[in-house]
């Protein structure tokens, strides 16, 4: 549909086969120029490979980044900017989960979910808003989840942390809209995929899907679309939502 044409899209932990790599893909089929990013060098360089096969288009480029970082986040965008003369949209992805009762759980626990969940979402968009607010135009779309809504056991510390993320968005979308600047997120429920195979067990994920409204998770790509709604000027008007991909909401 060309929803982005002429757009180019900045996309953190891109590489693998996740909501990020999903994302990166569905914006260039949109007809946006991507610029991937990732902490993982080896799959950031196999995902940029991929990539190209798949969508007939190489990135612009792929920038290795830990956004635990808040130098290699800087350097990030500096990076990004340079190779694409101007980034039109961010999408915030980069998390990470856990598994852990709070009795249990260790300073450590807590405050590496925090900060490659939540920390990570305001150093990127710090600096990204710093290259927006001069061209007085851009999108952020933040992956936060139904987490941040819903309780569950063990998800204490991710739950936190994306519900930070859905505070953040609001709170950013105020602030940015001066400068005609969009900030909004995406919440989804469960969207199944290899990755997310390898570190929670296929009975888990077989009993979350059986609650869904549809009997199944979604696929990457379907969050994805809902991704590139938000950075394309179909949604020209929403700013600080939330937007649920599944039957959950607060």
């Amino acid at each position: 549909m060309s929803l982005l044409d002429g757009r180019t899209v900045l996309v953190t932990a891109a590489a693998g086969a996740g909501l990020g790599y999903a994302s990166a893909r569905r914006c260039a089929r949109e007809g946006a120029r991507v610029v991937l990013s990732d902490v993982h060098e080896r799959r950031l360089a196999a995902a940029a490979d991929r990539f190209a096969e798949e969508t007939g288009t190489a990135p612009v480029a792929a920038i290795p980044c830990d956004v635990r970082d808040t130098a290699q986040v800087d350097a990030l965008v500096s990076a990004a900017v340079e190779a694409a003369g101007a980034i039109d949209v961010l999408v915030n992805n980069a998390g990470l989960g856990g598994d852990q009762a709070v009795a249990d759980m260790t300073d450590e626990e807590w405050d590496r979910v925090i900060d490659v969940s939540l920390t990570s979402v305001f150093r990127v968009t710090r600096a990204m808003l710093r290259h927006m607010v001069p061209r007085g135009t851009g999108a952020i779309v933040n992956l936060a989840s139904v987490s941040g809504w819903r309780a569950q056991r063990r998800q204490a510390h991710y739950a936190a942390a994306k519900a930070g993320v859905m505070a953040f968005t609001r709170c950013v979308a105020l602030e940015a809209a001066d400068a005609g600047i969009r900030v909004n997120a995406v919440a989804p429920s469960l969207a199944r995929h290899p990755f997310l195979e390898k570190t929670v067990s296929r009975e888990l994920l077989d009993e979350l899907a059986a609650r869904e409204a549809f009997g199944r998770a979604a696929t990457p790509d379907e969050v994805a679309g809902v991704v590139v709604f938000l950075a394309s000027d179909l949604s020209a008007y929403m700013t600080g939502e939330v937007v649920s991909v599944s039957n959950q909401h607060p």
